[in-house]
């Protein structure tokens, strides 16, 4: 029974990124892994003899363990890479920022010198 749960919670998650992806509502860059995600859960849910059969070659006694932790590790790394993404982003506005008060700075130097150039 907790197989076709699992099947049937990944088909779920499959289809909703599916559908946040198609609506804008997730960045296509992030629905990818989720949908994988979604999709290795639901191939457990139906193929559960894998995760045993992968465990025993492994020499893994308890097979469930393998699976937590590799999702450990997966998020582990998701989470890696959000961080990189982050920092990526920051530096970008951080920038941004500089670019513009450099612009506006000059905008108010032109403004300076139109007024004092009128008033002349």
């Amino acid at each position: 029974m907790i197989l076709w749960i699992s099947a049937t919670l990944g088909l779920i998650v499959a289809t909703t990124i599916l559908v946040l992806i198609r609506r804008d509502k997730l960045h296509v860059r992030h629905g990818v892994f989720w949908v994988l995600v979604a999709l290795v859960f639901a191939g457990l849910g139906f193929a559960p003899p894998m995760v045993d059969w992968l465990a025993k070659t492994v020499g893994i006694g308890y097979p469930p363990i393998l699976a937590l932790v590799a999702a450990i590790a997966v998020l582990v790394i998701k989470i890696l890479l959000m961080d990189i993404d982050q920092a990526h982003q920051e530096v970008q506005l951080q920038r941004l920022i500089q670019r513009v008060a450099m612009l506006e700075g000059s905008l108010r130097q032109k403004a300076k010198r139109n007024d004092d150039a009128s008033a002349s």
